[in-house]
């Protein structure tokens, strides 16, 4: 049996929780090779529990049995997924320490460890360093081939080359080769996998690589935030979209889906050129995507179960609530490149909607990447809760009524839900017994 997982949805769609009792979960079906098979956004009406998903036994098959285990290829070691995601974990402590000075803080790591362009750096190096890089990974983990391991590694150099000494092209030309590597990882994963979801993955790539391209080619970054968005968002309805195929999706709808995917793209490509009109299209696209998450997700019907799919459900609702507020944003308000509907739109998608759904997910992309365990435990409501009222006090009060003291502490309160959820994950790996037994 390989020791990867097979080819599938990306980073948040990793969840056996969602996927249940989903069609590839009863007695008798036939194994689904798409993302859902193994990613995250699985839900499943039975609300089983992470154990019994996809995602549980895609480890299972990745450890092989408790005795008598041949040793796993390098590829699959955990030590060196770790490597190369910490970059990713360094452009996150960073960037929420660049956003306390962009919000006229006192920084923290910056000044102690001489980095003084932190703030200049801080959306890509939230977006396509930190997200970016995570992304890559679980990508490379599902393609299963040594060369796709070469995306997360040139990500996260970029992430050290953008806060480092060295000159910031250097670190720009990096994200601009690691989104190329990106877009051949998906390549191969759609010439295995021809699907409407991978496809719409597909476009979320090509505007990473955009973004990128743009901002080495010295686009100022309030202009990239369609471009980031598209990228963020993409991605995660190409992940849900598998998983609603998996719940009988019409054809119809699926082609509705690439429509929107098509149409954000487009948005964030209009932006440029004519920026009235295409964040227009951007915010009314974030409408419809978020109408059609709402609609056709599974967690409308797993919120009332019981643990982690509950807890996945919750974190999805309120990110597609965010996604709508967003897209209202700049459909109503057109281009907000500066000032309060800037911030708000722009934490509204990043914040609000991509911040959520990797609460969501990581006690299931976790493992599946790093064959670790991060149980789910109830403490983390707290800091999603945290999250999503820091948010709706930064937003309804701070950039509503331009009072910059409640912008300041509802990005303080933002700072500190994702800081205590990261050590909440931490110390869940830490005391988390090992399959087996073993270490």
């Amino acid at each position: 049996m390989s020791s990867e997982p097979p080819a599938g949805g990306p980073v948040l769609q990793r969840t056996g929780a969602e996927a249940g009792a989903g069609p590839a979960d009863r007695p008798g079906a036939r194994p689904v090779a798409g993302p859902a098979a193994h990613g995250p956004a699985a839900h499943g009406p039975a609300d089983h529990a992470a154990a019994t998903g996809p995602a549980a036994r895609g480890h299972a098959a990745a450890t092989g049995p408790t005795t008598g285990a041949p040793a796993r290829p390098l590829r699959t070691r955990t030590g060196v997924r770790l490597a190369l995601l910490l970059p990713g974990g360094v452009a996150l402590l960073l960037g929420l320490d660049a956003g306390l000075g962009l919000l006229g803080l006192p920084q923290v790591l910056g000044p102690a460890l001489g980095l003084t362009r932190l703030p200049d750096v801080h959306g890509p190096l939230m977006a396509l360093g930190f997200v970016g890089t995570v992304i890559s990974l679980e990508r490379a983990v599902a393609l299963g081939a040594v060369w796709g391991y070469a995306a997360p590694a040139v990500s996260g150099l970029a992430v050290l080359a953008l806060v480092g000494p060295l000159p910031i092209l250097v670190g720009q030309g990096l994200l601009v080769v690691a989104q190329v590597l990106l877009l051949l990882l998906y390549r191969s994963l759609l010439a295995r996998q021809p699907t409407a979801a991978v496809t719409v993955q597909v476009l979320g790539a090509v505007a990473a690589l955009g973004a990128a391209v743009l901002w080495a080619g010295g686009v100022p970054v309030p202009y990239l935030a369609p471009w980031l968005a598209t990228y963020l968002v993409l991605t995660i309805l190409g992940e849900r979209l598998e998983l609603a195929r998996l719940q009988a999706l019409s054809p119809a709808a699926a082609r509705t889906a690439m429509g929107l995917a098509v149409a954000l793209l487009g948005g964030a490509v209009l932006t440029l050129l004519a920026p009235a009109a295409g964040f227009t299209l951007s915010g009314l696209s974030l409408l419809a995507v978020a109408g059609w998450l709402a609609v056709r997700d599974v967690a409308r019907r797993t919120v009332t179960a019981t643990g982690l799919p509950r807890f996945i459900a919750a974190c999805l609702l309120a990110g597609y609530a965010w996604l709508a507020v967003a897209g209202g944003i700049w459909a109503l308000a057109g281009p907000v490149t500066a000032g309060r509907g800037y911030d708000a739109a722009l934490h509204a998608v990043m914040l609000g909607f991509v911040v959520s759904m990797v609460m969501a997910h990581a006690p299931v992309i976790l493992p599946a990447v790093l064959r670790r365990p991060l149980p789910y435990r109830p403490v983390m409501y707290a800091p999603a809760a945290l999250l999503h009222l820091g948010l709706l006090f930064r937003v309804a009060v701070g950039d509503a009524r331009d009072l910059e003291w409640a912008v300041q502490a509802g990005g303080v309160g933002n700072v500190l839900a994702l800081l205590a959820f990261v050590a909440l994950a931490v110390w869940s790996v830490a005391t988390a017994p090992r399959p087996g037994g073993r270490a």
